[in-house]
């Protein structure tokens, strides 16, 4: 007996999260712990859980999440990325609403490197006459 599962791959910055769905009833688990323990922040939350909603398909899977890699913002919208490409995979309906909610797209923003003889990327030394 095959069970159902659905993969996308997310990635945002220097994050990359696997995510499977299976159905089932909104189990939704981020490195094996609840989605309410790894990310307190209630943006965070909203965020991971944003191509559910779009979708209204709340209720209808349970979601792990992988996930490794940059800070919680990151990763938050890595998840994000990864749950709307895996919504994608189980039904191609999904595809309208993700795509008119940018959910599909990956954010190309990534950090600029430090150039030599600055301190940081554009950042040089205080200027003084003296």
């Amino acid at each position: 007996m095959a069970i159902n599962e659905f993969y996308g791959t997310g990635r945002r910055k220097t994050s990359i999260a696997k995510v499977w769905l299976r159905p089932g009833t909104r189990n939704i688990k981020i490195n094996k712990k609840e989605i309410d323990y790894y990310f307190p922040r209630e943006t965070w939350k909203i965020k991971v859980l944003e191509p559910l909603t779009v979708t209204q398909s709340k209720d209808k899977f349970d979601v792990m999440i992988s996930v490794l890699g940059g800070g919680l913002t990151g990763q938050a919208d890595a998840c994000c990325h990864g749950l709307a490409r895996a919504l994608v995979k189980s039904d191609e309906s999904n595809k309208k609403p993700l795509k008119q909610a940018d959910l599909l797209k990956r954010d190309p923003r990534m950090v600029e490197s430090k150039k030599y003889g600055k301190r940081k990327a554009r950042r040089g030394q205080q200027f003084s006459k003296r």
